[in-house]
């Protein structure tokens, strides 16, 4: 039986190997080489790596891949991809070949919202605690200036604030909700060093104000943190063609494939089951160029796919029709993305492929991750395997 054991963080590298190599392992020596295997040559390198996390033993490598040839809104681009899976990197680069000759992919960043919350327990008279809102607002501002500063240099900032009532689906819950934009940081530290001095601002304020009673005056912070639900930070990617324009080698008949291709996707918009799977192929090739360009996977994802349900039931992110002879695939997915701080300043490979994509804002590297999704969705289309990579 495996053993606990007190202070692992504090024991150094080797040490912690040793142990795991001898607690979990049949053959220590052979595990510990084969995690050395992976440790960089060069110190300094390592250690940076060493430092991303706590507990790091070795390196984890996935294949860094590029897809070349992405025509978007005029402007070539070779689209940096890390991850594991094969099919991912050439359905991108097929793709990018085949829509470059066909005007290539279109893009519209339709807003840049972030967003984050106070949440609280207020124990009294709603109307009351309205009032004190309001009378408060500007406090709220004033009280950030140290903090908001150099962002509203750049152009960002608060964006507005506003109560919200939420005691229908929790007994006297509300919350501050607030919106922010922070330019080419994703912001997580801005918004919530903001968001922990709206918290500190809201207690103080109501303990001095008159209308309140003591009870009221007592309000209880639970938490000030953001959320990865952004669903104004949007992003539309679409590509668009003369049905005729889709003939290759592989669809010989451009009618019937295209709409096979639309009733496809139109299962996906209406039952959950296949609408996972088709998902699944664009966070493939979304996930794939953030993880290369520094950012957060897994707060993309959880937003990705809350939006896909923002309507009450898991639908398709993405859409395709047949208007005038012209057939037209696109989506609109939020993605709260950065190109400055974090790793995109730490990690030398994010380093390189953000000045592959020619140092893009995130504006840019939104709409860039946005078109990298639709080809491997494409082939996640259940229509003939032959002429799906070709779309």
């Amino acid at each position: 039986m495996n053993n606990a054991i007190a202070g692992f963080s504090k024991l150094s590298k080797e040490d912690k190997i040793t142990w795991i190599a001898n607690e979990y392992f049949s053959n220590p020596t052979k595990s510990i080489d084969l995690l050395k295997k992976y440790w960089n040559s060069d110190a300094k390198l390592q250690q940076l790596h060493d430092d991303f996390i706590e507990n790091t033993i070795t390196n984890f490598y996935l294949p860094l891949g590029v897809a070349p040839n992405f025509l978007i809104n005029g402007n070539y681009y070779t689209i940096p991809m890390a991850i594991e899976e094969s099919s991912v990197v050439a359905a991108a680069s097929k793709a990018a070949k085949f829509w470059s000759t066909r005007g290539g992919f279109k893009t519209t960043v339709i807003d840049t919202e972030k967003i984050g919350q106070v949440h609280f327990i207020f124990n009294g008279d709603a109307a009351k605690l309205e009032r004190f809102f309001a009378s408060i607002y500007d406090s709220f501002f004033l009280a950030t200036e140290n903090i908001t500063k150099n962002m509203q240099s750049r152009g960002g900032g608060i964006r507005s604030i506003s109560l919200r009532n939420k005691t229908d689906v929790l007994p006297n819950y509300f919350q501050l909700h607030v919106t922010f934009e922070t330019i080419d940081s994703m912001g997580a530290n801005f918004i919530n060093s903001c968001l922990e001095q709206f918290a500190k601002t809201l207690k103080e304020e109501a303990l001095n104000y008159p209308l309140f009673s003591e009870n009221e005056k007592n309000i209880q912070i639970v938490m000030s943190i953001l959320s990865n639900y952004v669903p104004n930070c949007l992003v539309r990617a679409e590509v668009s063609c003369k049905i005729a324009d889709l003939a290759e080698k592989n669809i010989e008949n451009p009618e019937e494939f295209a709409e096979k291709f639309v009733r496809a996707v139109q299962i996906a918009e209406v039952e959950p089951y296949r609408a996972v799977t088709h998902n699944k192929g664009i966070m493939n090739g979304v996930d794939a160029v953030v993880l290369a360009t520094g950012n957060d996977f897994r707060a993309i994802e959880a937003g990705v796919h809350a939006y896909a349900s923002r309507n009450g039931q898991y639908s398709s992110l993405s859409h395709a029709k047949i208007e005038d002879g012209i057939f037209t695939f696109w989506m609109e997915i939020p993605l709260a993305l950065g190109t400055v701080g974090g790793l995109t300043s730490l990690h030398p490979l994010v380093k390189l492929s953000l000045e592959m994509l020619e140092n893009p804002s995130a504006k840019e590297l939104m709409q860039i991750v946005a078109v990298a999704g639709l080809p491997d969705c494409a082939v996640h289309v259940p229509v003939p395997v032959a002429a799906i990579v070709a779309v």
